[in-house]
This record gives structure tokens, C-alpha cells and sequence, in this order.
């Protein structure tokens, strides 16, 4: 079931993630967690909700939140911040909270934080009594652009990031660009990185439009500049996703950066140290430096990429010194990547700025070498 014909506000964008049976619709704008009530409301049929979030949202938004569900009978679950929260243990116990609530599959379930929150919640609701309605409200720019978008759900374990989990879609997204004039700088970034990262796959004219001004207002929180690079961004990947719901093609695009990224990420430890999108923004960096040392693309092409990181003061491979010292680890890390194929290496590499392609077999003399001579810079 879509959602309602409630009526927006004028700065309030729509668009529709379109999969038969399970579309969905995007809502983009100022405002849109006062109407969040409205919102679910067919998907709410039994007034019932279940609401998982964070301590970090939950001290800014809690009151917002409780006011916005004033009609339903709501039951909070709050977890502490952090990536460490995706393991099986405290999936478990937000399951155990449901079971003890006594929630049926028929009631509702919102993911309310950033994509840790979102990834959590979404795969409890895919498995709790073998699937239950949820709904998305990404709080992070990173979730706001990627994450809440195309109904990758999954927790993480000691070999990898995200190798426990479920294609499970959400029956909305419900985006509020107000919720960012919280999130502190380092989570903006993190967030830009995956917009910066539309651009480079298969978006050459936005990437000019970020590198000509339209990064740093979003990096500044301008509201029109936001609103326009989440909408570019989740259309982008809603037409992707409507194309290859499962990842088994054209989907896998979606990850570039994500191979070099989840391998620094694992490295680091899930602590905190390293953020998904710092990850992404060094990992992009890495697959460009990459496909130039194979010949694949012209050494320009990531000297852009560079000079747009070092502008916006992204995360850079010069600031990964520590984690690069064991291209080993790295390459066994990469080996462990969702994406890979009969034990083949699979990398999204770029041809160009704008294009990109999935590379089945890649090397993986040529990616230790590569690795290697990293650490070998870095020393």
C-alpha cells in the first residue's frame, strides 16, 4: 500500500521507488516528522507502533517524536549510538523487547535514526514473525541518501560488514532535511560521501555541479542545496534499485568505494574510529587510484576526485596511515565482500567520472599490489 494522500507542505518533494506490489514512496522536505502520524497511517492499521531509535536521536527528537505519534499506542525502543549496535546480540534483544510487547506482524515498526538504526530495525522487522510493516525516518544525511533507500537491511559479524541480512523494503521513507541542523560535521561528511558518490558513478554533470559550489553549500547546510542532493541522490537510486531490486546486476553500482571502504572499516574495528562514509570517501578514492594503475581510466579523472576531497575536506587515503599498514588483512577483508563470486574479487571501478562498471574478476595480485604500494607511501 502507498502512502496517503496527505498534503505536503510546499518545500516537500515526493518520489517513488517503483516495485510492483512493494512501492514506495519518499517523502523530501522541512517538516515532514510533524506529519509522520499522518503519514503511516496505512500502514498503522492496528494504531499500534514500535519505534527503535538511538540515545544521540532519541535526547533531540524523543519529545518531537511522542508528539507527532500521539495517536497510536506506542512502544520505544532505545539503543545506544554506534556501529558496534549490528551484531546478533542486540538484535536479539530488540526482537525479545518486541516478543515481550507482545507486537504482532500486522503492527508497525519505525526506524528512527541514522543507517545503523535503519539496517537494525529493518532486518527485526524482516524476521520478526517472518516479516512485519516498517517505515523509514533517516536522521543522518548518509541515511537520508542512501541507506533508508532500496530495502537493504543486515547486521554485521567478525568476518565482514553487512554479511547477515535481508532484502526487506520499507512501505515509506519519510524524509526531514530539518533533522540535520544537528548532526555534527563529522556526520555530514560521512553523509556527503554518499552523495558525492551519484555523481561519480554514473552522474558526470552533478559531480561538476558539486565540485562548482553545490558541495559546500550542502556541506553548509544550505536547505535548497540539501533538498536538491537527497532528491538527485534517492531518484538516482530508486530507478537503479527498480531496475535490480536484488543486486544481482546493475544494482552493484551502488558500492563503489564500498569494497576498499568495508575492508578499512573492518580493519578499524567497528569503534567508532572510522565512519561508514569516511570509509566511502577513502574507498572511492582508492578504486579511482586503482583503476588508473591498471589503465582503466586517465590519471586526471582521480586527480579530480583528489582535489574534490581535499576542498571539502573529505576523508583521503593520506589520512588512513595506520589502517593501511597490512594489505593482507585488507585483501582477506575484501575476500569476505557480499559481492564476490565464486571466489572471484569483485570491484565497481571507474572508467571515467560518471562511469563506472562491475568488475567480476578483478586481480587480486594486482589489488595486493596496489594495497602494498599504499602502505608503502604511507610509511
Amino acid at each position: 500500500m502507498k502512502s496517503p494522500a496527505v498534503k505536503p507542505n510546499k518545500m516537500t518533494e515526493r518520489l517513488t521507488v517503483g516495485l510492483g506490489e512493494r512501492s514506495y514512496d519518499i517523502y523530501i522536505g522541512s517538516g515532514q516528522l510533524a506529519q509522520l502520524g499522518a503519514l503511516i497511517a496505512p500502514f498503522a492499521t492496528t494504531k499500534r507502533v514500535a519505534v527503535i531509535t538511538d540515545e544521540t536521536v532519541h535526547n533531540l527528537y524523543g519529545e518531537a517524536l511522542a508528539m507527532a505519534l500521539s495517536a497510536y499506542r506506542t512502544h520505544l525502543i532505545v539503543r545506544p549510538a554506534g556501529e558496534s549496535q549490528k551484531s546478533m546480540a542486540n538484535l536479539e534483544e530488540i526482537l525479545d523487547s518486541l516478543f515481550r510487547a507482545g507486537f504482532d506482524r500486522s503492527d508497525l515498526l519505525i526506524a528512527f535514526g541514522g543507517g545503523v538504526i535503519g539496517d537494525l530495525a529493518g532486518f527485526a522487522a524482516s524476521i520478526y514473525k517472518r516479516g512485519m510493516p516498517f517505515v523509514q525516518v533517516p536522521t543522518t544525511l548518509l541515511s537520508q541518501v542512501d541507506s533508508s533507500v532500496g530495502g537493504k537491511t543486515a547486521i554485521n559479524n567478525q568476518f565482514g560488514k553487512n554479511l547477515i541480512g535481508a532484502f526487506y523494503q520499507p512501505r515509506a521513507v519519510i524524509t526531514d532535511t530539518d533533522l540535520l541542523s544537528t548532526l555534527p560535521v563529522r556526520e555530514l561528511k560521512a553523509g556527503y560521501a554518499e552523495v558525492l558518490k551519484y555523481g561519480l558513478l554514473g552522474d558526470a554533470l552533478f559531480f561538476e555541479d558539486l565540485n562548482s559550489g553545490l558541495g559546500a553549500d550542502i556541506l553548509a547546510l544550505k536547505s535548497e542545496a540539501l533538498s536538491r542532493a537527497i532528491y538527485i541522490s534517492c531518484s538516482t537510486k530508486a530507478k537503479i534499485v527498480a531496475q535490480d531490486e536484488r543486486e544481482s546486476g546493475v544494482r552493484a553500482l551502488l558500492n563503489l568505494g564500498h569494497t576498499f571502504g568495508h575492508a578499512l572499516e573492518l580493519e578499524a574495528g567497528y569503534d567508532g574510529d572510522l565512519l561508514h562514509g569516511e570509509a566511502v570517501s577513502v574507498g572511492m578514492e582508492m578504486a579511482f587510484q586503482f583503476a588508473v594503475n591498471q589503465g582503466l581510466c586517465k590519471a586526471d579523472c582521480a586527480d579530480q576526485v583528489s582535489a574534490h576531497l581535499a576542498a571539502t575536506t573529505m576523508p583521503r587515503i593520506a589520512d588512513m596511515s595506520d589502517l593501511l599498514r597490512e594489505p593482507e588483512a585488507l585483501l582477506r577483508h575484501m575476500g569476505q565482500d557480499k559481492k564476490n563470486e565464486g571466489g572471484q574479487l569483485t570491484l565497481i571501478l571507474p572508467r571515467a567520472i560518471g562511469d563506472t562498471y562491475v568488475e567480476k574478476r578483478a586481480n587480486r595480485e594486482a589489488v595486493f599490489g596496489f594495497l602494498t604500494q599504499l602502505k608503502d607511501n604511507a610509511a
